[in-house]
């Protein structure tokens, strides 16, 4: 058995391993819509998402629940693309208030998606189901710390444009979103299962 720290640190570097640059960006279109102001809501999202993970990651360790790589592979992006379009058509910054328990629930949910990504490789780690809860809450407060560390930087640089650069806020919205939804659409056709 690995020791706690082992999966911290794997679960940090997880979600800011550039290469599975798909976390970051959907972390990136999550924020898009949002204000410094805003940083509570901000936390409560990532958190939703991080719960959906680490709900989706006991459930395939345990053999409760499984689906074939090759259509999370689908879904991943398509998340992405999702939580774009809504930034755009439902982003509208005076309306957050009465859009947060939908976007709490969209970030819970879609973090159950994200979470199956991971799964058969954190499966494989643990090497039974006897011990998973060390190495789950490991892994899961290390995603939780990597993510919190991209969202600050995501937020800062946000910050920068909106109030030194004075980019408006709906063009920010719109950039930020539109590009993430055509990177997401890429990945979706390159990774289709049917």
């Amino acid at each position: 058995m690995h020791p706690f720290k082992f999966y911290l640190q794997l679960g940090f570097e997880h979600i800011s391993n550039l290469a599975g640059y798909d976390h970051i960006l959907f972390l990136v279109v999550l924020c898009a819509v949002y204000k410094i102001q805003q940083w509570r809501n901000i936390l409560i999202l990532v958190t939703a998402f991080t719960i959906g993970h680490s709900v989706t990651l006991a459930l395939v360790s345990l053999e409760i629940f499984s689906i074939p790589s090759s259509t999370i592979k689908f879904l991943i992006p398509t998340t992405i693309f999702i939580t774009a379009l809504h930034n755009v058509i439902g982003g509208n910054p005076s309306k957050i208030k009465v859009n947060m328990w939908r976007n709490y629930a969209m970030a819970l949910f879609f973090g159950f998606i994200h979470g199956m990504d991971f799964s058969n490789y954190f499966k494989a780690l643990i090497m039974g189901t006897s011990s998973i809860f060390v190495p789950l809450l490991g892994f899961n407060l290390g995603i939780e710390i990597g993510q919190l560390l991209v969202v600050f930087s995501i937020i800062g640089i946000s910050f920068l444009f909106l109030n030194v650069f004075k980019v408006k806020h709906r063009e920010w919205n719109v950039f930020i979103s539109g590009a993430a939804a055509g990177m997401s659409l890429i990945s979706m056709f390159e990774n289709k299962f049917w």
